[in-house]
């Protein structure tokens, strides 16, 4: 999941009521897409590692979605297709990595549904970031920006409730946290 975490940064979960359900059911994923900078250091990376041949130009089509792919089955990493946490770090790539590379105002054009979703607005990640504090998953400050604190608290939280850990919220984690999937701004339940 290319997305602002991956990750922006990048990366997909399902509307589930239990972990067993999370492999079948479609994927709809809450994340930022990354600017074609971004982009860029994820293609070079690719291309660094053997599975991308075209050019690092920061626009996600086809060939580098498939190279996503051949890269993380010749890693032994889940194949999703997305540039979740594990992708990008076996790519040698942080989260705050690929925030830094720029905001972007929108998916690049070309841009599959898998690398361009909603943005989190600030209030979501606000509320996001305190009710992982409550839980004791989180020290950073409540800032509502998306970062690798954020980003990590949130994969232990997935690890400690059963969930995939993809560090990404979604709508099961979203539902675990005690917040509305469909509104991350509204106070938890």
């Amino acid at each position: 999941m290319i997305r602002q975490c991956a990750m922006a940064a990048a990366l997909a979960g399902a509307i589930w009521t239990t972990g067993a359900m999370a492999q079948q059911a479609p994927s709809l994923m809450y994340s930022q897409p990354l600017a074609p900078a971004a982009v860029t250091q994820v293609q070079e990376k690719l291309r660094q590692a053997g599975a991308y041949a075209g050019r690092a130009d920061g626009v996600w089509g086809p060939d580098s979605q498939s190279a996503l792919e051949r890269f993380q089955q010749s890693r032994g990493l889940q194949v999703t297709g997305h540039l979740n946490q594990a992708t990008a770090a076996t790519l040698g790539l942080g989260p705050s990595e690929l925030l830094a590379a720029g905001p972007t105002a929108g998916p690049a054009p070309g841009t599959p549904a898998a690398l361009a979703t909603e943005p989190l607005s600030p209030a979501a990640v606000r509320n996001i970031q305190r009710r992982l504090r409550a839980l004791g998953f989180y020290r950073g400050g409540i800032d509502g920006a998306w970062g690798a604190g954020t980003q990590s608290a949130i994969e232990r939280f997935q690890q400690g409730r059963g969930l995939q850990a993809t560090g990404q919220i979604n709508p099961a984690t979203a539902a675990a946290l005690g917040l509305d999937a469909s509104n991350l701004e509204a106070p938890p339940r």
